[in-house]
C-alpha cells in the first residue's frame, strides 16, 4: 500500500504570516495537533504543533515552526512511513509531490489500517492487515479471491 492511499487531503495549511492565535484557533476547531507551513507555491517550509505552540517565543506561524520536516512522496510504501513515525518519534508525515505538499499521513492514518479486513470470497475467512493476504489460512484460495472491507469503530 502507498502512501497517496492513506493521506488525509485536502491539508489543513498555514502560512508564515499567519498569527499563533489564529493557528492556535484553526488546530481547536479542526480538532488536529499540527499544521504544515506552506509558501504561496504548497512548498513545506514548517510545521506548527500544539508543542511548537505551547514552548516558542512568537508571533507568527514562521516565528514558532519547526523546520526539521521529514516528509516522503507518495509512492513511499505505509510500511516505510510506519517505520518513520516510530522510529524518529514524529507524529505525522507531509507526503509531497515535485516539492509541493498533496496530503499528510498521521499515527492515526496508519493505525486505522490495523482496523481494515480482508474476507475469503470462498469461505468466509477474515484476515485483518493493510495488505492482501496471498493464500486464505482456512481454504488455501489465492489472495485475489479476497476482498476488501474497512471495519466501522469498535469492531
Amino acid at each position: 500500500m502507498k502512501a497517496s492511499e492513506i493521506m488525509t487531503k485536502p491539508v489543513v495549511t498555514a502560512g508564515p504570516d499567519m498569527a499563533v492565535g489564529d493557528v492556535a484557533e484553526q488546530l481547536r476547531r479542526r480538532r488536529i495537533s499540527a499544521v504544515p507551513v506552506v509558501d504561496d507555491s504548497g512548498a513545506v517550509l514548517g510545521i506548527v504543533s500544539e508543542h511548537d505552540l505551547l514552548t516558542k517565543p512568537g508571533t507568527t506561524a514562521g516565528e514558532v515552526m519547526s523546520t526539521g520536516v521529514i516528509s516522503v512522496s507518495q509512492d513511499v510504501d505505509v510500511d516505510d512511513v510506519r517505520h518513520l513515525l516510530v522510529d524518529r518519534r514524529i507524529r505525522r508525515v507531509p507526503v509531497l509531490a515535485a516539492q509541493q505538499l498533496v496530503g499528510i499521513i498521521s499515527r492515526a492514518d496508519v493505525v486505522a489500517l490495523l482496523s481494515m479486513e480482508w474476507v475469503c470470497q470462498v469461505c468466509g475467512e477474515a484476515v485483518r492487515g493493510g495488505e492482501q493476504p496471498q493464500v486464505c489460512p482456512r481454504c488455501h484460495a489465492p489472495g485475489e479471491n479476497f476482498h476488501h472491507e474497512e471495519q466501522p469503530p469498535g469492531d
